[in-house]
C-alpha cells in the first residue's frame, strides 16, 4: 500500500488534473482534499478535453473510487451538473464510483452574492481577484460555526433552522452593507430539497473509508487544488485562496493519520503563470510573455481569465518544496519552452540590495523584489513526440537537471505535451522501493 499526495507547486494552473490522471492508473482511492469550484483541473485524452471543477480528475477511470474529503466545499449545483455532464458522455458517476464526505461543507447562494458583493465594493488596488464563487463566505462560516454541512440535507429540521438564521444574516450585510438584492428563503430551501434527493446517496464517512483502504493495502492518491503560494497561511496573503494548499492538509481534509503518507509529488510548470492579481517577481511584460501565453493556452480554466505569465521562479518552487516536504516533481508543459534561444530561471531575489532566497512575507517586499536570474541555453526541436527521457535534446535535460538541482527534489514526472500518453513517467511515487 502507498499513499501519494499531488500538489501545486507555483500559484496554482500547473497542471495537477493531467499528473493526476496519470497517476490514478496505479491508484485504488482518489481523493480531494481542499478548495472548491474555484479550482480547474484540465485533462486531455484521446483528443478530448475534460475540466472538473469539484470531482476529482480520477473520476475517468471506471474502476476507481473517487472521494470528496470533508476539507473540499461544495456548491451542488455545479457538482450535479458535472456529474450530469459526465453522464452524457457515457461516463456514469454513481455512488459505488463516488464519494462526498457527509461533513463537508456546503456552499450556499448567499456565499456567492456575498462574495462577488464584497469584491465589487473594493478599490482596484484592493481587489483579491476571486472568482466570486462563494469559496471565502463559506470558509468564513465553516470557521465560524455556523457553517452547513452535507450531512445536514439528511435532517430537515437542522438544515431550516441553519438555513433560516444565516440567511437573516446574509441578507442584512447583502442589503444594508453592500446595498445587493437579498435572497429568498422558500426559493433556497426548494432548490436544496431537489439537491437533496439527488446527493444524499453518495454521502458517507470518508475517513473510515480510507483507513479501511489503508489496512486492505490499497494505494490511495490525493489530489491537492491551487497551488502552494495560494496557501492561506503560506501564500502571498492576502492574494491566496482561503484554504491550506500545501501538503499537510491532505490529512485534515480527508480525516487521513499523517504517518501513512509515503511520498509528495510537487507539480511544477516549466515556467511560471499566476491568474488574478498579486505579487509576480519574474512575470514578462515582453514579446516571450506572450509567447509563452500563446503556446502554452494560458487562460483559466475555471474563470476564462488570461494567465499572467512569466520565467520559472526557483524561489517558489524551493519555498513549496520545503513547505511541502516534496519527494519528487512533475515537470509540465516543458514543451511550450521549445524554441527559446534561451531560458531563465530566477535563483533568488533582490531585495533593496539583500540577496533573498525565500519569497517575503511582507506583502509590500514581495512585490518590490527584483529577480536574479541564470540563463541557460535552450532548444529548437519539438519535443511533443518524445517518449523516453534519453530522447529529449540535451539542453532540456540540463534545465531539468539545474532546477532539480537548486530547489532540492527529483524529477519524478515530465509532460511533454497535453494528452495522457505525452508523459514520460521517469519514477513512480506509488513504488516505495524507487521513492525511498
Amino acid at each position: 500500500m502507498s499513499s501519494v499526495v499531488v500538489v501545486g507547486t507555483q500559484w496554482g494552473d500547473e497542471g495537477k488534473g493531467k499528473i493526476v490522471d496519470l497517476l490514478t492508473r496505479y491508484a485504488d482511492f482518489v481523493v480531494r482534499f481542499q478548495g472548491g469550484n474555484n479550482a480547474g483541473h484540465t485533462l486531455v485524452v484521446e483528443g478530448k478535453k475534460f475540466v472538473f471543477h469539484i470531482i476529482p480528475s480520477g473520476i475517468l477511470y471506471e474502476d476507481k473510487m473517487c472521494m470528496i474529503g470533508n476539507g473540499v466545499i461544495v456548491d451542488p449545483g455545479v457538482l450535479i451538473e458535472e456529474i450530469d455532464n459526465l453522464q452524457q458522455q457515457g461516463l456514469p458517476v454513481t455512488p459505488s464510483r463516488l464519494m462526498i464526505s457527509e461533513t463537508a461543507h456546503l456552499i450556499m447562494p448567499y456565499h456567492a452574492s456575498l462574495d462577488q458583493a464584497k469584491e465589487a465594493a473594493l478599490s482596484d488596488s484592493q481587489k483579491i481577484g476571486t472568482t466570486g464563487r462563494g469559496i471565502g463566505p463559506c470558509y468564513i462560516d465553516k470557521v465560524g460555526r455556523v457553517g452547513i454541512k452535507a450531512g445536514d440535507l439528511n435532517d430537515d429540521a437542522l438544515f431550516k433552522e441553519k438555513l433560516k438564521a444565516a440567511i437573516d444574516e446574509k441578507n442584512f450585510l447583502l442589503t444594508k452593507k453592500y446595498n445587493a438584492a437579498p435572497l429568498d428563503y422558500e426559493n433556497i430551501y426548494r432548490k436544496f430539497q431537489d439537491f437533496a434527493e439527488k446527493l444524499t446517496p453518495y454521502f458517507g464517512n470518508v475517513s473510515v473509508e480510507l483507513d479501511t483502504a489503508r489496512k486492505n493495502n490499497q494505494n490511495i492518491l490525493f489530489e491537492g487544488a491551487q497551488g502552494t503560494h495560494l496557501d492561506i497561511d503560506h501564500g502571498t496573503y492576502p492574494f491566496v485562496t482561503s484554504s491550506n494548499t500545501i501538503a499537510g492538509n491532505a490529512c485534515n481534509g480527508a480525516g487521513f493519520g499523517p504517518a501513512y503518507i509515503d511520498s509528495v509529488v510537487g507539480i511544477m510548470k516549466a515556467y511560471t503563470t499566476r491568474v488574478g492579481a498579486g505579487p509576480f517577481p519574474t512575470e514578462l511584460f515582453d514579446e516571450t510573455g506572450n509567447e509563452l501565453q500563446d503556446k502554452g493556452h494560458e487562460f483559466g480554466a475555471t474563470t476564462g481569465r488570461r494567465r499572467r505569465c512569466g520565467w520559472l521562479d526557483g524561489v517558489v518552487v524551493s519555498d513549496a518544496t520545503r513547505l511541502n516536504g516534496l519527494t519528487g516533481l512533475a515537470v509540465t508543459k516543458l514543451d511550450v519552452l521549445s524554441g527559446q534561444k534561451s531560458i531563465k530561471v530566477a535563483t533568488s531575489y533582490d531585495l533593496k540590495g539583500k540577496k533573498v532566497t525565500a519569497m517575503p512575507s511582507n506583502i509590500r517586499d514581495a512585490a518590490v523584489v527584483t529577480p536574479v536570474y541564470e540563463s541557460l541555453e535552450g532548444w529548437k526541436e519539438d519535443i511533443e513526440h518524445v517518449r523516453e527521457y534519453d530522447q529529449l535534446p540535451t539542453q532540456a535535460k540540463d534545465y531539468i537537471k539545474r532546477v532539480e538541482d537548486l530547489v532540492g527534489a527529483p524529477t519524478n514526472i515530465i509532460s511533454v505535451g497535453p494528452d495522457r500518453e505525452e508523459t514520460l513517467l521517469l519514477t513512480n511515487p506509488f513504488d516505495k522501493q524507487l521513492t525511498s
